[in-house]
Order: structure tokens, then C-alpha cells, then sequence
């Protein structure tokens, strides 16, 4: 008698197990929507991004031949006059490796999150921008591969957007550009 209610002590756990593990069948498990991953139509959805130090970053770039500078000489986040890379998107650096590698152009950034750049949700300081010098193997790249999206704009297959400005390439990254 101790053994039957063990055993369907035991079934009863391990059915319940199951279901919560989710390894029964679809139709078996009653339905529940997860607030997790279906929020309301309002709510902001935002990606979690891997943020990098200064040092991770100018080490995978140094490893990658890409170069940087600053008129300021300098690194200093909170500074305009120097270039940084404090809490850049760890797929922004993947994104300019992956431009490096396609391009075989030589690569020179001359802006990173250092503050003194146009605020945004995909910004500099945010992480998502890096400020290219140009160069003609460069931008015959960026002209000869990408959309021309209209306002000094290419498009990458992969949707990252470069921007042509008066004196540097400003590049957003979405995402690795298929890293």
C-alpha cells in the first residue's frame, strides 16, 4: 500500500516537473501568456547590449589593424577633445572588425562615446557610433557596396547606416554587420 502512493506520489512530481519545464506536449500544458516576452503594446522593448571597457575595446581594435585618434590626445570619456570607448556595444566593435576585414582599407577612428556628439537612443555615448576618418578606399567601399538610402546616407545589408559628414564617416551600429 506504501509503494502505490509512493508511486503515484512520484508520477504526480514528475508530471509536474514536466509541465514546468515545459517538456510536455503543447496541447497538454494549459495556455499562459509570459508578460516577459509579450509585453503591452506601450511598452518599450529594448535589447540587452555587452558593454566594454576602454581597454577591451582598443585591444580587439589593435588586434584587428584598426587605429584611433584624438585632437586631444586623450581617452577621457567626459572630455569632446579626446576619443573613447568607455560602455561602446560590444557589437559596435564587431561591426567596425567585420568593416576592417571586408574593406581591407586601413581604418582610423577619430570618435567614440566620448561626450560633445548628438544625443539618441543610438548614439555615441550610448555606444552605437563610431566616427571614421575618411579615406578613398573607404568610402569607394561604402558607395560601390551599400544602398544609397537619400541625405549622405548608405545602407549595409545587414542595416548598420553610414553617414557621410563633411570631414568623417559616422557609422551606426545595429548590430556586427555579420560578424
Amino acid at each position: 500500500m506504501r509503494t502505490a502512493r509512493f508511486r503515484a506520489a512520484f508520477v504526480a512530481v514528475a508530471t509536474a516537473l514536466l509541465a514546468i519545464t515545459g517538456a510536455m506536449t503543447a496541447s497538454a500544458a494549459p495556455a499562459v501568456e509570459d508578460t516577459v516576452f509579450a509585453p503591452a503594446a506601450d511598452t518599450p522593448v529594448t535589447a540587452l547590449v555587452t558593454k566594454l571597457t576602454h581597454s577591451q575595446a582598443a585591444s580587439r581594435f589593435r588586434t584587428a589593424g584598426i587605429t584611433w585618434s584624438s585632437s586631444g590626445g586623450c581617452s577621457d570619456r567626459y572630455n569632446s577633445t579626446c576619443t573613447s570607448f568607455e560602455q561602446i556595444n560590444l557589437t559596435t566593435v564587431q561591426g567596425a572588425e567585420t568593416l576592417k576585414r571586408a574593406t581591407g582599407c586601413a581604418l582610423n577612428i577619430t570618435g567614440g562615446t566620448e561626450t560633445g556628439h548628438a544625443s539618441g537612443t543610438y548614439s555615441h555615448w550610448n555606444g552605437y557610433k563610431l566616427d571614421f576618418s575618411l579615406s578613398t578606399c573607404l568610402g569607394n567601399y561604402i558607395r560601390g557596396t551599400f544602398a544609397y538610402i537619400g541625405g549622405n546616407k548608405w545602407q549595409s545589408g545587414s542595416g548598420n547606416v553610414y553617414y557621410l559628414e563633411s570631414n568623417h564617416w559616422d557609422v551606426t551600429y545595429y548590430n556586427c554587420g555579420g560578424c
